[in-house]
């Protein structure tokens, strides 16, 4: 009988590689929990070998208990977008607990830099949903691994929003322009497959990855090597454009109910005193990425481990443009909570309330 996987987070774009690469290794069954098991993220999975969906709510004890007494190991992707970075700090620990007192044996959690706090905790600096994985990531490493073993994966921007909220715009020349508020910054991206070839690593090696915190990326890369890369690998011609920040945010989140102005995990938690704006939340990350520059400072990676761990990782932008067929054209991979409760016919407008999954979680 193939060991069992919970992946918490299973429908959303990070999650549903994981999935994908979990059934396609044929050595593990896969349960994904979610609200609508009719969903077409939830059914596309279910095609697939040795998956299966779970209805249920995991901001419910109740539920959680359920669904971890029927697991040996879990991937947590919990989504601060949804509820807050307050409740994405309890429900992370209480997932943590329950786990634990049913017996999973080895609990993977899919993290983020917990970059704040190597700065002093500079608000120029703050990001509700990399603090609210990151505080997680703190109360994580102080538990112990046995009886049951702990992981991190902790990631950056996906690879694949360079199809969505990085994507370029073509001017009047023809020239693809990648017009970012990055500065002279770079961005620690990271492909998806590779993202969940090294959890799938940690599931297969659980005594070399006890207890520890993995920082994945493929490339840092700043927006002049990503036009460049775009250029070397299409043949056809780009730049980077820097942009100023508050313009940027204004037009990026002009979608939602209240535009930039919008608080994430309103709909969870109505009122909450604590809950940042999308304006707030994205201010504080790209300022962190302006920030960083030759890997060095906030958010950097050990590359050689990555390459002794994953010797096929994608190690280049271009790389990835020449795998992945990348030709700048927009195209669906992260979608936001909005596009996901129109998708579900959700009965009310609480559209955050009902995503299973990230959001727009590395969004514009």
């Amino acid at each position: 009988m193939l060991p069992t996987v919970l992946v918490v987070g299973g429908t959303g774009a990070q999650g549903s590689a994981v999935v994908r690469l979990l059934s396609e290794s044929g050595r593990y069954s896969v349960q994904i929990p979610t609200r609508n098991s009719k969903s077409l993220q939830a059914m596309e999975l279910t095609d697939l070998q040795n998956v299966s969906v779970v209805e249920a709510d995991i901001f419910s004890e109740s539920d959680l208990m359920n669904l971890f007494a029927k697991v040996d190991m879990c991937f947590i992707n919990t989504n601060g977008f949804a509820i807050g970075e307050k409740n994405e700090i309890y429900w992370s620990i209480r997932m943590h607990n329950i786990a634990r007192f049913c017996g999973v044996k080895h609990f993977v959690y899919a993290g983020l830099d917990y970059a704040s706090k190597e700065v002093g905790f500079d608000p120029k600096y703050r990001c509700g949903h990399m603090e609210g994985k990151g505080k997680f990531g703190d109360f994580l490493a102080s538990q112990s691994t046995s009886p049951m073993n702990w992981s991190i994966v902790s990631s950056g921007p996906y690879m694949e929003t360079l199809y969505e909220n990085f994507k370029p715009r073509k001017d009047e020349y023809g020239v693809y322009v990648f017009a970012l508020p990055l500065a002279d910054g770079e961005l620690p991206l990271i492909c998806l497959n590779d993202l969940a070839t090294y959890a799938l690593w940690m599931f297969d090696h659980p005594e070399k990855c006890r207890g520890l915190t993995l920082k994945v990326s493929t490339q840092h890369a700043s927006g002049e090597d990503i036009a460049k890369a775009f250029t070397s690998a299409t043949g056809k011609p780009a730049k980077y454009e820097d942009v100023e920040l508050e313009e940027y945010l204004t037009e990026s989140w002009k979608g939602l109910p209240n535009g930039a102005e919008t608080k994430i995990g309103a709909s969870f938690a109505l009122n909450d005193p604590t809950l940042m704006t999308y304006r707030q939340n994205f201010r504080g990350w790209w300022n962190l990425f302006r920030a960083t520059k030759g890997n060095k400072g906030f958010l950097t990676r050990d590359y050689q481990q990555l390459d002794k761990i994953l010797p096929t990782r994608i190690k280049s932008v271009a790389e990835w443009i020449q795998k992945s067929g990348y030709t700048g054209e927009a195209q669906s991979v992260l979608k936001t909570a909005l596009t996901e409760a129109s998708e579900r016919d959700c009965p009310t407008s609480d559209y955050s309330r009902y995503s299973d999954f990230c959001g727009p979680c590395y969004g514009p």
